[in-house]
């Protein structure tokens, strides 16, 4: 596949070009005119970051003395909200050359001098441009390959519920409970997608685990049990190869790990834990405790409440076991709703 072909797809490219000059801005905008870019020229650093924040910018080209703020601050800024943007800094002389690990910290992909002509800045400019048109391939590619990964770790959702007759319906249930305290918690929406999506996912690195083993009606032996104790990781190791599900690895990786610090699979404990993983805890025992197993029938909602209440601040962070007890006291029909919804 080739890649990189600049302008062969009518492309367009946002540049924006800062400098506290005005000749500056001017002269560069008539020296990089190009039909497929859409060059914006600024001289006031401030009012350039809000544009930046407010609109995307392909490339941008900026000056590194300058008033109220230097270009290195401007960069600063603009990275803790765009890590994508190609960004080619100017300096006035080569004494005044900004330092490498300047350059590397702040991801700057290239500087240059002034001069009369800008020879080197456009041949930087157009270089850029290049990076840029790879970038937008490998992001096409990426997410059809994403698509396809996403609906690859259903299937094995999917199968995991399959090799355990006794948990089917279990994630979709663990999904729905953390989204009902996420909701209650005043989460945004952002936050309680993740969540509902951490939920469907937390225990696909079952899929690791042998069926003897998830199956088996009698006690546990150490080395099963430990063989148990390792889905967490094989889960977020699976989704982690994914960018779509990095939010979700922790919910994954930690929904084991215990307040008091007894946990699995790293000993997390308190507020190290993350904290949808924290919620996901909660959902998850509840889950257990209300399921039929082999070996016993589903616990009665008043053995649950109180083992819950016995686990705060041991098993569970307190104020996110409050707030399902609160659930279950007053909004237990949403419960028997998502109970009913997903038999297993």
């Amino acid at each position: 596949m080739r890649i990189g072909n600049q302008g062969s797809n009518n492309e367009r490219y946002k540049i924006m070009t800062l400098d506290d000059e005005r000749g500056i801005v001017d002269a560069l905008k008539v020296i990089l005119a190009k039909p497929q870019y859409d060059i914006v020229g600024e001289t006031d650093p401030l009012k350039a970051l809000e544009i930046l924040k407010k609109d995307h910018f392909d490339l941008l080209v900026v000056d590194f003395m300058m008033m109220p703020l230097h270009g290195d601050q401007v960069v600063e800024e603009v990275r803790k909200f765009d890590r994508t943007i190609h960004i080619i800094l100017l300096t006035g002389h080569k004494d005044l050359a900004p330092p490498l690990e300047m350059i590397q910290r702040l991801e700057i992909q290239g500087y240059c001098e002034k001069s009369e002509k800008f020879e080197q800045l456009v041949l930087m400019v157009e270089s850029g441009i290049k990076a840029v048109d790879q970038m937008r391939e490998i992001s096409k590619m990426n997410k059809k390959l994403e698509s396809s990964y996403v609906e690859t770790i259903e299937l094995i959702r999917q199968a995991v519920e399959a090799k355990d007759p006794y948990t089917r319906g279990h994630s979709d249930r663990v999904s729905e409970y953390s989204v009902l305290i996420a909701k209650k918690l005043g989460l945004s929406e952002q936050d309680i997608d993740t969540i509902r999506i951490g939920g469907l996912f937390h225990d696909i690195g079952k899929i690791g685990v042998p069926d003897v083993i998830l199956r088996k009606t009698e006690r546990l032996t150490n080395e099963e049990y430990d063989e148990i104790k390792k889905h967490p990781s094989t889960g977020a190791s699976i989704l982690a190869q994914a960018s779509i599900f990095q939010d979700i690895v922790p919910i994954v990786k930690h929904h084991h790990e215990r307040f008091d610090g007894n946990g699995y699979p790293e000993k997390l404990g308190g507020e190290n834990i993350p904290y949808f993983a924290r919620i996901a805890a909660v959902a998850d025992t509840f889950d257990a405790m209300t399921s039929r197993r082999t070996y016993r029938d589903a616990l009665s909602l008043d053995i649950v409440k109180e083992e819950i209440k016995k686990c705060k601040g041991s098993q569970f962070d307190p104020q996110i076991a409050d707030v399902f007890l609160d659930i279950l006291e007053n909004d237990y029909e949403k419960i028997q709703e998502i109970k009913e919804k997903y038999v297993g």
